[in-house]
């Protein structure tokens, strides 16, 4: 077994091994139908801690020819397929991960280095074929394929290295793209290239908006198509991993659910959902691994309307976006939504390809954006967090004045972002100003309730001793007629199987005043 040729099954051995493993092995039902056909060439992009290193171990066990790896996978999805038996063990794996040359003393180039190691590597297993002088990746292979008829798998993970830890090296990464266009997109490729699967967490660069490898089928997290069961843990995998540990299915939804998409409506995050059942608490895993200085300094950079976005959606909306901008790379931003696309991909936010909004999809991303804005100069977003817990204080308290100077405080603060208009707008800012209520409710936009739906309800989470809230929202009418509507159309009853109390909140906006009034009722049962 090799270092970059035929390494064997040992990494994915290690993974079905550890003490969570879910099936993803349908995977493989897909590779072997594209194997060998126009389409079987894939980039798979996702954000890190997605899995994309374990996937690109188990399609190595999986072909290579140096091992026997039935055992291995004779228990999973894929054993149970027609191609299972055709395709195992039968091929010469080439697999790279680009981070180990980029992390390489710059004695040679990334893409030197490539060439030199990999065919050196060959030369041992094809001494007859390849001559000391061969340096060059493809031309080695083409030389093999001619003499033997083989065809390779090549799997390169972390494909987007180069562009993630060199930047500004302009001349490497196209250094890089020219040797991968010699293996993947040359005339002589189409023979020797079995199947290429690419990993990363960036789609593949573009150059004058077309694509450096179009011959390519991109599955990306704002379009994974048939593969969106594997970008992360299905609903059903999670509440079978919550019913085995015995941890609550809802905190583990409110955690780590939130990335939708056509195909499957919610992906979790793999990494902190295993994490939060070995260690049977749930918390933020995932970001723990990202510095979220670098979410500060994009959510800084200087583009019109990008603070406006990131802070609607720390109110819990959502933004348009465009997507088809951005030429996947690091550094070539032109406007808010080449940032809002790279964080899509980066994970931290979500895109809903229906209605072309990005938003953010749960409360360990959300912890990633509140420390983020605590680093900027946003002083008025920062105090809105701060304060919210003195708001909630003053909700349950009843203490209706506090309560609508609190909003107005929020309000003014923020006017220039949050622009009133209508209720929506209103019920953004009252999310704002009740920004740390997510530590005890699960917020409801639009709950239907009753004979109508409730603008937002306050849902105690299970452990939670505070009371339910309905909160209806007026724009210039009344805080009276709110509570007056909460009541005739009957939203509490949405609460009715709730036992404890619960509170009537009517928050009305004066737009000649410019203020903020509120009326809290107790809901008698």
């Amino acid at each position: 077994m090799g270092i970059y040729v035929n390494k064997g099954n040992t990494g994915f051995k290690r993974a079905v091994q550890s003490k969570i493993y879910v099936d993803k092995t349908g995977l493989l039902e897909y590779t072997n139908e594209v194997l060998g056909t126009e389409q079987s060439c894939i980039c798979v992009s996702r954000p890190r801690r997605f899995g994309k290193s374990m996937t690109a171990g188990m399609i190595a066990a999986y072909y290579d020819k140096s091992c026997d790896s039935r055992e291995l996978f004779g228990f999973y999805r894929i054993a149970r397929t027609d191609s299972y038996e055709k395709y195992l063990n039968q091929y010469t794996v080439i697999h790279l991960d680009i981070t180990m040359f980029t992390t390489q003393e710059k004695v040679l180039s990334v893409t030197d280095s490539i060439n030199e190691q990999v065919t050196d590597e060959l030369r041992e297993i094809y001494p007859d074929i390849l001559s000391s002088e061969r340096r060059n990746l493809p031309y080695a292979l083409a030389e093999i394929n001619d003499r033997t008829d083989e065809r390779f798998i090549i799997i390169i993970d972390e494909w987007d290295a180069i562009f993630r830890e060199s930047r500004y090296d302009v001349e490497a990464q196209k250094e890089y793209v020219d040797l991968l266009r010699g293996l993947f997109k040359s005339e002589m490729s189409k023979r020797f290239v079995a199947l290429a699967y690419l990993t990363g967490i960036l789609p593949i660069k573009k150059y004058n908006s077309e694509s450096a490898l179009n011959n390519f089928d991109e599955f990306t997290m704002t379009s994974p198509a048939m593969l969106a069961e594997y970008v992360g843990f299905t609903e059903e995998e999670v509440r079978t991993l919550c019913k085995e540990y015995d941890m609550d299915f809802e905190e583990a939804a409110r955690w780590y659910d939130g990335y939708s998409f056509q195909r499957v409506s919610h992906v979790y995050s793999p990494n902190s959902v295993v994490k939060a059942m070995l260690r049977g608490e749930y918390s933020n895993y995932w970001t723990s691994t990202v510095a979220y200085e670098s979410l500060k300094g994009y959510i800084s950079m200087n583009f019109d309307g990008l603070k406006d976005a990131v802070i609607q959606m720390l109110a819990g909306g959502r933004c348009r976006v465009r997507i088809d901008t951005y030429e996947n790379d690091m550094t070539s931003f032109r406007n808010k939504d080449d940032v809002l696309t790279m964080l899509i991909h980066l994970g931290y936010l979500a895109y809903d390809s229906r209605r072309k909004e990005v938003y953010i999809p749960n409360e360990e991303v959300k912890e990633a954006f509140g420390q983020a804005v605590e680093a900027t100069d946003w002083t008025n977003v920062i105090q809105a967090i701060r304060q919210s817990d003195r708001l909630l204080q003053a909700t349950w308290d009843k203490d209706e004045e506090k309560v609508a100077a609190g909003i107005d405080a929020v309000h003014e603060a923020n006017t220039s972002i949050l622009k009133y208009n209508d209720e929506n707008a209103l019920s953004c800012v009252i999310t704002l100003a009740y920004y740390n209520a997510a530590n005890d409710y699960t917020l409801v936009r639009e709950m239907p309730a009753g004979k109508g739906y409730a603008d937002i309800v306050f849902l105690p989470r299970k452990y939670s001793d505070k009371p339910a809230m309905v909160v209806e929202l007026k724009y210039d009418q009344s805080a009276e007629e709110a509570i007056r509507q909460i009541e005739e159309k009957n939203y509490a009853k949405a609460l009715e199987g709730y036992k404890g109390n619960v509170l009537l909140v009517g928050i009305n906006y004066d737009k000649e005043t410019k203020k903020h009034s509120c009326v809290i009722r107790e809901w008698g049962k």
